[in-house]
């Protein structure tokens, strides 16, 4: 099986989740993705990769290996970036 690449990763997140803001870097094992949704409002952090574990289902286990997240509403992602 091909390793995806960043683009089909996001597009993988996309497809599950509604994103306000998504960008996925990597090199075909392991990603690091920056998540901004509406859905996160009211979410922990590890209730929020749930989520986006949800999202991307069969594929976490055998195309994704490794996958770092940052996960925010989109005032939390407001916010962080008008003050970095």
């Amino acid at each position: 099986m091909a390793e995806p690449t960043p683009d089909q990763v996001r597009e993988f997140i996309a497809a599950g989740l509604p994103c306000e803001q998504l960008d996925v870097e990597g090199d075909g094992r392991h990603f690091f993705a920056t998540i901004v949704s509406a859905e996160f409002e009211g979410l922990s952090r590890v209730r929020r990769h749930q989520r986006v574990y949800a999202a991307l289902g069969d594929r976490m286990r055998e195309q994704i290996h490794a996958l770092s997240m940052k996960t925010l509403t989109p005032a939390e992602f407001s916010a962080q970036s008008h003050h970095p």
